[in-house]
Order: C-alpha cells, then structure tokens, then sequence
C-alpha cells in the first residue's frame, strides 16, 4: 500500500527531530535506529524508507537541526543590507552567538560529540551549510578591512571573530554541569552586550590592521633593499630621484 505523501513527510520529520536528539544525547556510536524508532513512534522499516542507513539519518539530522538553527537566529541577524558595515557585522556576531548558545540548538551539541569521539561522516554536510556563512562573515570583514589587505589577513580576522564567539560557548556549556557553575563563571549571559563587545573590539583590530597596511605601502615609507646597499635607510622619493638620473651619472655616482 502506497503511503500517503503526507504522512510520510510527517513521519520523515518526525524521525528527523527524534534522531537529532538522540544523537545530541548520545552521539554517533550510542546511538540506535531501534531507539530513535521507537522514540518516534515508527519502525526501522521506516528509517529505512527515508534515510537508507544510519550514516544518512545522522547526516540529515545534524542538517535539520543546523537549518532549524537558521531559521531561529538567521544569519544577518535582521540587519538590512544597506546598513553600515559595523551594524551588519554586529548583527552577524549576534547571530553566531544566538545560535551557539541556544539550549534548543541539538546540531551544536551533535557536533560537540562527534568532536569528542570522530567518525568523519558529517564533513561534507557540514562544508555545505556551513561554508556559505562564514563566506558571507569573510566578505564583511573583507568590506571592512578595505582593498588593499591580503586574503591571508581578511581570513585570521574572520577566524578571531568567530573563534570569539564559540570559545566561550564552549566555557559556559561545560560549565554549566558544575555544582559552582555561578562562581566566577564564563558563561554569556548577556548576548547583546557580549555581541557588542567582539564587534567593537574586532572592528578596533580591523581598523589596526588596515592603518598598519596603509602606512606600509604609502609614500615616502623606508625600503628594506635601500637599507642592504647602502647601510642607511633611502625612502620612496629618494628613490625616484635617483631613477630618473641619466644611466652615465648613476654610475659616476
């Protein structure tokens, strides 16, 4: 008998949400199609239908949790796109930060198992999904350190920020299991002002490394082969000079 198609995207769902779960409590190795079966009020048959195999459901769960994820905290964090680039940078910490620390969010915490014991099956979803964010967090950072910086610098700036963001996630996740979890504890309580403090404090770094980068490449800077010749330093318009004398009185010189 041919299942209905709405039941079995009702039942497809259902598996989803329950496997997600299971695997956050769980993660990979604990975990059973038996139990998410169960718990979802199905069969194996039926994860079967849908996913194939267990590999699959794990994979797809971590997806429908992270999509879920998004939907709850979306990226740009309701920052319009015309908006000045500090705001539409703070709102995308904001974000990042509103979903890392989200109680709800079962794909951080299936990620968080699979860290502690690997199997390696969620690298490529996670490149899918993932990836497009934190493109979109580089082009900012891109936007705001200006032209003329390297895409090796754009990316360690890219990498603070969100390095800012999950570390202390982390901290207050681990935290949260101790007994004196309130004493001096990590854990971000305040979003908002937290979000404020890693744009303010990224966007002085950024301003930093785009001053530093200016100042190098301007007029008038030392050359470091001037200093190797002549022992002494020889800035960009003495080198001009010297240039732009006739090739006999250069080598009379």
């Amino acid at each position: 008998m041919k299942i209905p198609r709405q039941d079995a995207a009702r039942t497809r769902r259902s598996l989803l949400k329950t496997a997600s779960e299971v695997f956050a409590e769980k993660g990979y190795r604990d975990t059973t199609i038996a139990e998410i079966s169960e718990r979802a009020g199905t069969n194996i048959a039926s994860v079967n239908y849908h996913f194939g195999d267990k590999e699959t459901l794990y994979r797809e769960a971590w997806r429908y949790s992270f999509l879920q994820s998004l939907e709850a905290h979306p990226p740009d964090g309701g920052a319009p796109d015309n908006a000045p680039v500090e705001q539409r940078l703070k709102a995308q910490i904001r974000a990042l930060l509103s979903r890392s620390t989200d109680p709800d969010n079962k794909g951080f915490m299936i990620v968080n198992k699979e860290l502690a014991s690997p199997t390696g099956l969620l690298e490529e979803v996670m490149r899918e999904e993932v990836l497009p964010i934190t493109e979109r967090m580089e082009s900012l950072v891109r936007e705001a350190l200006g032209p003329g910086v390297s895409k090796v610098r754009v990316r360690f700036c890219t990498i603070s920020i969100i390095g800012q963001c999950i570390m202390p996630t982390y901290i207050s996740r681990l935290q949260r299991h101790k007994p004196d979890a309130q004493k001096d504890s990590w854990r971000i309580e305040d979003v908002e002002a937290y979000a404020g403090h890693v744009a303010a404090f990224s966007l002085a770094g950024m301003r930093a490394v785009r001053r530093s980068v200016e100042e190098t490449h301007a007029p008038g800077k030392y050359s470091v082969s001037s200093v190797k010749k002549s022992g002494r330093p020889r800035t960009s318009a003495a080198r001009r000079k010297v240039s732009a004398r006739p090739a006999g009185e250069q080598r009379s010189k």
